[in-house]
């Protein structure tokens, strides 16, 4: 019996492979790009590209494990809702009250160490943000406001 329930989960394993996410990006208008319309220094913005941009940009890297269902499926889903709160490649199109808001929100999650999340910084080590870290990209986003 156990082997059979074995053989059907590997099976299951195999046919969710079939079932892949679409890796492609949107186009990206520098313009309208957060880096663009506040000119961070090369500390925020290494930081900002390190920590937040895959999951809040269309400038998503997807790794090795996006190709294994159903982690993929997972990370696609982050994704998605990370870009429905908060796109920095679609900073332009906020409006200004947005905007603020938006920043304020940065400063407080990035302070209350809820960004970025901890299975981001567990699958990539140098988005783990240190506490300084933390502080100089919160005291930038409401420099920013």
């Amino acid at each position: 019996m156990k082997k059979k329930i074995g053989l059907f989960l590997l099976i299951v394993f195999v046919i969710m492979q079939f079932f892949r996410i679409d890796k492609t990006n949107p186009s990206v208008d520098k313009a309208q790009d957060f880096m663009t319309l506040t000119q961070p220094n090369e500390e925020i913005t290494s930081i900002l590209k390190i920590a937040c941009y895959d999951c809040h940009s269309h400038e998503t890297h997807y790794p090795w494990y996006t190709n294994i269902s159903p982690v993929n499926w997972w990370v696609k889903k982050h994704i998605r809702v990370g870009r429905e709160k908060l796109n920095f490649s679609e900073w332009g199109a906020y409006a200004a009250n947005k905007a603020n808001h938006k920043l304020e929100e940065c400063a407080e999650e990035t302070r209350e160490k809820h960004m970025p999340l901890t299975p981001y910084w567990i699958m990539h080590p140098k988005a783990k943000l240190s506490e300084a870290q933390r502080e100089t990209l919160a005291k930038w986003f409401e420099s920013k406001m």
